[in-house]
């Protein structure tokens, strides 16, 4: 027996195994997340030429919501003048903000 003998390991314990391991989902994981909340997009019917109302939700601003109703991000002033009791600044709307979404 050697000096160096006391340092070497006694048992190598084998190594983990991760080649069955699948991304996407988690078994820890105790419910499913929630459902995003479906925004109001007001009436449906072709009422191009009618106002209508929109209600914000998390991660909206006026460029998407204007490219949303619009088709265009770039016509958001449009909203944000039919809405300037209530959005001060057209960088800050808030989730549950009821908009007016004047007719295209």
């Amino acid at each position: 027996m050697g000096i160096f003998d006391a340092f070497k390991k006694k048992e190598e314990k084998p190594k983990p195994d991760f080649s069955n391991v699948q991304s996407g989902s988690s078994t820890t994981s105790a419910a499913p997340p929630a459902a995003a909340p479906v925004p109001n997009l007001g009436p449906t019917s072709g009422t191009s030429g009618s106002e209508q109302s929109y209600t914000v939700v998390a991660g909206d601003s006026l460029s998407k919501i204007a490219k949303r109703f619009y088709g265009d991000a770039n016509k958001w002033p449009r909203i944000h003048d039919a809405n300037r009791d209530q959005i001060k600044n057209p960088d800050l709307i808030h989730p549950g903000q009821k908009l007016r979404i004047p007719g295209a």
